[in-house]
Parts: structure tokens; C-alpha cells; sequence
């Protein structure tokens, strides 16, 4: 018998031996899943160019609208590299392409987990799409309009208390700028993530609790990282994260109620027959 199963397969290709022999140990679903992980990150990567593409011919008028706010409509920015105009073109166009990217790769991660998920939790979950972007359209108005100018008062003051004559920059501006805002609008989406964890059961309420104490010192470090050297903005940006991350839990508690609700019901209806 052991003669006629070598025969056989030494009549296949390597190829299909390997096959078989993954299939016989049960890899075969497992690289499957790392193809269509793949499949889904190169997908990402053609929104992502196709994004910055389209941020190049939207740079010059983000720029402008910009550049008539507070606190940038008093500045006389300078260039200091035959670069720095094709460097702010690339960081506008960047930005957009990240606002347009991340919903899609909430869709992509979605549709990734979604054969592992039931009828009802793949319609759940896809909810939390359009979420992801309001959530970032929220951050990026409260990190423009709230924190950026107080990081930008707050040094100026300093260089004006030292006596330093101001020539600002555009690159360095606008790297200041988006230093600032970027970080803090991901961070707003740490509600959309928790809940779709939570739908997964990767995260529950529980553990997001006993995690709470950590949770609140990355937090704050966060802040501290993003903000002015100086307490008060330091709260001030620390206080809506730590209520964001409450918020989550609150909104990973309610998943997870409706998650034992319905095993609940499975039960008593299967043990009903």
C-alpha cells in the first residue's frame, strides 16, 4: 500500500504534492486567508495613490482656503528650498489621500472578516463604516480649531517672550500643522475601533475595563506628545480622549449586552426542541 501511495505520488508535480500535503495538515484555508489579506492591502495601496493623485489637483485650493484662516491670515510665510513648494503638494495631497483611504480600509478589514461573521453581524458591522469617517471629520475640527491654535499661541508666545524675530517657514508650518491634527483625528476613531472589536470578540467591555488604568496614562501621554509643553493644554486635549475612551466603553458594553443577548436566545430556542 505504501509503495502504490509513493507511485502515485511521484507521478505529481512537486506543486501538487505540496498542495496536497498542505491540505493533509490544514494549511491550505490559512494561505488562503493570507491571499486574501494580500488581495485587500493592494487594493488600499491603488485607493491610496489614486487618492494622492486626486489630492494634487485639490493642494492648491486646500492651501488657499487655509491660509485665510486664523491663525495663518497674519503670517508671511517664506521658502527656504527650491523644494518646499513640491513638498507642500505632497503633505496636502497625503492628507487627502488619508481621508479617503480610511473609510476604505474599514470597508477592506470588513470584508476581509466578513465570511467569519453571521448574516446579521456582517450588517452590523458595515455600519461602522461611514462612521469611521464622521468620527475623522470630527477629530480633524477639533485638532484644527481647538488644539492648533493653542500649540500655535502658545509657542509664539514663547519666541516673543525670548525676544526671536518670527520668519516662519511653509514646510515647517504646515508640518507643525499636520504633526498635530493627524494624530489627534486617528485618535477619534478609537470608538469605531473598539465596537468593531467588540462585534468581533477580540475586545469586551470587561477587559476594557480592567485595561482602564493604562488605557488613560497612553492617553495622556498621547496629549503630552502632541500638545504645547504646558499643562493646560495638555488637559485640554487629555479630557475629550479619556471621555472618548469611556465612550467606547459604553458603546462596547452595549455590543456585548446584545452579543449575550442573542446567544441567549440561540439557547433557549435550541434547547426548546
Amino acid at each position: 500500500m505504501a509503495e502504490q501511495n509513493n507511485a502515485a505520488s511521484s507521478g505529481k508535480s512537486r506543486r501538487e504534492q505540496l498542495a496536497d500535503r498542505l491540505g493533509q495538515e490544514g494549511l491550505m484555508p490559512l494561505l488562503g486567508h493570507v491571499g486574501e489579506l494580500r488581495k485587500r492591502i493592494i487594493w488600499i495601496l491603488v485607493v491610496l495613490i489614486l487618492g494622492m493623485i486626486a489630492g494634487l489637483s485639490l493642494a492648491k485650493p486646500a492651501y488657499d482656503f487655509l491660509m485665510s484662516q486664523e491663525p495663518a491670515v497674519n503670517l508671511t510665510v517664506h521658502t527656504f528650498s527650491l523644494w518646499d513648494g513640491v513638498g507642500i503638494y505632497m503633505k496636502f495631497a497625503l492628507v487627502m489621500a488619508l481621508l479617503i483611504t480610511l473609510p476604505f480600509t474599514f470597508f477592506q478589514l470588513w470584508a476581509f472578516v466578513k465570511p467569519a461573521l453571521a448574516v446579521h453581524e456582517q450588517k452590523a458591522t458595515l455600519k461602522y463604516v461611514p462612521f469611521a469617517l464622521i468620527m475623522l471629520l470630527i477629530g480633524l475640527a477639533f485638532s484644527y480649531f481647538v488644539v492648533f491654535p493653542m500649540a500655535y499661541y502658545f509657542t509664539t508666545t514663547v519666541s516673543r517672550n525670548l525676544d526671536l524675530v518670527e520668519t516662519f517657514g511653509v514646510i515647517q508650518y504646515f508640518t507643525f500643522m499636520f504633526n498635530i491634527i493627524i494624530p489627534i483625528s486617528l485618535l477619534f476613531e478609537l470608538p469605531i475601533v473598539i465596537m468593531f472589536l467588540t462585534k468581533l470578540r477580540i475586545l469586551n467591555p470587561l477587559r476594557l475595563r480592567k485595561m482602564r488604568r493604562f488605557a488613560y496614562f497612553l492617553l495622556i501621554a498621547a496629549a503630552a506628545l502632541i500638545t504645547p509643553p504646558d499643562i493646560v493644554s495638555d488637559i485640554l486635549v487629555a479630557i475629550p480622549l479619556i471621555i472618548l475612551y469611556e465612550f467606547s466603553v459604553f458603546l462596547s458594553a452595549r455590543v456585548y449586552r446584545e452579543q449575550l443577548k442573542r446567544e441567549a436566545e440561540f439557547e433557549a430556542q435550541y434547547e426548546g426542541r
